[in-house]
């Protein structure tokens, strides 16, 4: 089963029909001393310090897993309202904390449109008449799922 993550409040082309629970994932993670000593030779000079964006992407991937082990654990389809934190632990250690609403849902059926030639009844071209507006689509009529409450 894959579950699908969104940071929007619903999952586009899906209705949310159950609110299961807050599920969360977290790592904690240290500084590797050499990697700090290059970083702080870098920071002098400038530019990205590539070690701790492969730190900083390898703890987010850590966390996201974790957290969507527990999503499947209750047998969620989605999680919603995906967010990130991180806060320092100690001297050199962060953690990197990800959570989210995990929701069941099920696709929105999509309804087929049909090709239909240019004319009336009347023999007028359509340009003859006055525009309507479009018709409303199905999902533009669906209440919206409010993970928080």
């Amino acid at each position: 089963m894959t579950v699908q993550l969104s940071n929007l409040e619903h999952l586009p082309n899906y209705q949310i029909t159950e609110r299961l629970d807050v599920v969360y994932g977290s790592t904690v993670r240290s500084k590797h001393v050499g990697k700090d000593l290059f970083a702080g030779l870098k920071n002098i000079v400038g530019g990205e310090l590539t070690a701790y964006t492969e730190l900083l992407e390898e703890s987010r991937k850590e966390a996201i897993d974790r957290m969507i082990v527990k999503a499947e654990a209750l047998g969620a389809d989605a999680v919603v309202g995906l967010r990130f934190s991180t806060s320092s632990i100690a001297q050199g250690a962060s953690e990197l904390f990800v959570y989210g609403t995990a929701v069941k849902a099920i696709p929105i059926q999509q309804q087929p449109t049909y090709y239909q030639p240019p004319h009336d009844q009347s023999g007028h071209h359509p340009s003859d008449q006055p525009q309507q507006s479009a018709a409303p689509t199905p999902a533009d009529d669906l209440p919206r799922f409010n993970p928080f409450g």
